[in-house]
């Protein structure tokens, strides 16, 4: 008869993450420094900045009247009366996010390590489009049920998915701004930042903490719920990608999520008062 010892050992063993094949760790000092200085530049310039800058929001609402659950922020909003002005700074936007994406990519590439290695593959086959879906399914439904909790516990803003203008553009663009979003987060903060700790020979469970931390802090400004539900979000995929070595699941499950949610509150507003 099988002990709970055994089925605890079983599961623990499936989920350990095998030794990366293919990414050497880097001895050279000199490489070494190269690394943690192009890590602390690249974090810097993209989503290192942003978890500062939202710790600091979420501080500023914790004293605000009202207090963190007194506050709304909106994940996409109009910038300009002029609904074409507006379209092109949003096409501005996507495009610094995509370029996020390209310069994660490109980094992996420079490394020397070979791009499969890193999970990263011209295109996603239909393996990682069931595999998007379920990730989309398995973290979408418990974080609407976790943003819920937090609302009533005053520990998370109300979130606007989307406050653009209604225009003709605004739910491709919608759709645009949700797969930049994947793609700069998976390929960054996952691929990217996950292949070159362990280049420095950082361990498996180290680097995904690393990882979801960075997830999580740059959430913050929605308030405490966002920042555990997207280091929850930074753990699953992390440890996701470390086991079947796939980026396009997480990019896929990712642009999903955003997706119905930037655009489903958009076209259902008026129905969804009970998420505020």
């Amino acid at each position: 008869m099988t002990t709970l010892a055994a089925v605890t050992d079983r599961i623990h063993t499936l989920l350990r993450p095998p030794r990366p094949v293919g990414i050497e760790v880097v001895t050279d000092p000199v490489r070494r420094r190269a690394i943690g200085i192009e890590i602390a530049i690249v974090l810097t310039l993209t989503f290192g900045l942003s978890g500062a800058s939202s710790a600091l929001s979420l501080l500023e609402d914790a004293l605000r009247p009202g207090g963190i659950g007194g506050q709304t922020v909106a994940l996409n909003q109009s910038t300009s009366a002029n609904e074409y002005i507006d379209l092109a700074r949003q096409l501005l936007s996507a495009t610094r996010l995509f370029a996020i994406a390209a310069l994660a990519v490109y980094l992996v590439y420079r490394s020397g390590v070979a791009l499969h290695r890193a999970g990263i593959t011209r295109r996603p086959t239909r393996i990682d489009l069931a595999w998007g879906a379920g990730l989309a399914a398995g973290i979408g439904i418990p974080g609407l049920g976790l943003y819920l909790v937090a609302r009533a516990l005053n520990f998370n803003a109300q979130v606007l998915p989307s406050d653009l203008t209604e225009t003709w553009w605004r739910l491709p663009m919608l759709v645009v701004s949700a797969i930049g979003n994947s793609a700069a987060e998976e390929f960054l903060v996952v691929a990217y930042l996950i292949t070159r700790l362990r280049q420095l020979g950082w361990s498996e469970n180290r680097s995904l903490l690393a990882s979801a931390l960075l997830r999580g802090s740059y959430h913050l400004y929605q308030g405490l719920g966002g920042g555990l539900g997207n280091v929850v979000m930074g753990l699953v995929y992390g440890r996701f990608f470390q086991l079947t070595r796939r980026t396009w699941p997480l990019v896929i499950g990712h642009a999903l999520i955003d997706t119905v949610a930037f655009v489903g509150y958009a076209l259902l507003r008026d129905h969804l008062t009970w998420l505020t």
